[in-house]
């Protein structure tokens, strides 16, 4: 089984710190295929970011599924494009907050999300709602930029801390989900320190990944995700006419 881990970002060290959580959850048979998009922002924070990540995002996406690829995760917790990959793809494409919220609904009744910035607060806020959450889980916002997250110098993990201790003590949270891929690999050690379960949406997207692929389920392709209609695109987005983003 091939999984294609896709950093809609342009930050190759940040896609290596995903594909090191993905793989140390998958299955020794899976093959997990780290992948950095080629154009767009460096890191993704607010509206602007997610929507000039997308075209790059879906080049990616319809290599990869050429290539072989079974399934392909989305490793932004913005689920960037979630959409539209799907609609492209015909392969699973699941975003790391849907998966990550599905994971600890089956063992929290109450959660806290713990992101990055402000901006990416309520985008996320209205993901949880899409997803049938709202009642049941908090979004917070550390106040720290994602490419900060990589920097040692950077008190951006004390303040992640200082956000779960915040989340825990006045949310009651019963658990926590960490809002961005480039937390990946904070996940055992929060849950070491905190005593409370820590959820990496990375990690929650693959093995439900590999659940989709080994029940032989693929994206249905009837009604909002059916295949894009050929037709002409103009400008600078010529090449996503969907008969040869397909193609290429």
């Amino acid at each position: 089984m091939r999984i294609a881990v896709i950093n809609p970002n342009t930050t190759q060290s940040m896609t290596a710190t995903i594909a090191d959580a993905a793989s140390r959850v998958a299955n020794p048979l899976t093959a997990i295929v780290p992948i950095t998009s080629a154009s767009g922002p460096a890191s993704i924070e607010g509206y602007y970011d997610e929507a000039l990540a997308v075209p790059g995002l879906l080049v990616e996406l319809a290599k990869a599924e050429r290539a072989g690829a079974d399934a392909a995760i989305i490793a932004c917790f913005d689920d960037t494009g979630l959409d539209a990959c799907r609609a492209l793809a015909e392969i699973p494409v699941l975003g790391i907050c849907e998966a990550a919220i599905a994971a600890t609904s089956f063992i929290a009744r109450h959660f806290t999300i713990v992101t990055t910035m402000e901006r990416s607060r309520v985008p996320i806020e209205d993901l949880v709602h899409r997803y049938g959450m709202g009642g049941r889980c908090k979004v917070r916002a550390a106040d720290i930029l994602v490419l900060s997250l990589e920097d040692p110098r950077s008190n951006a993990r004390d303040r992640l801390r200082r956000e779960i201790g915040a989340a825990l003590r006045d949310d009651r949270a019963e658990a926590i989900v960490l809002g961005c891929a480039g937390m990946a690999d904070l996940a055992n050690s929060l849950r070491a320190e905190f005593g409370v379960p820590v959820v990496d949406g990375v990690a929650a997207a693959v093995k439900q990944a590999e659940a989709l692929v080994a029940l032989g389920l693929r994206t249905s392709k009837r009604g909002p995700y059916a295949s894009p209609l050929p037709k002409t695109y103009s400008g600078a987005l010529e090449s996503f006419a969907p008969q040869v983003i397909l193609s290429a």
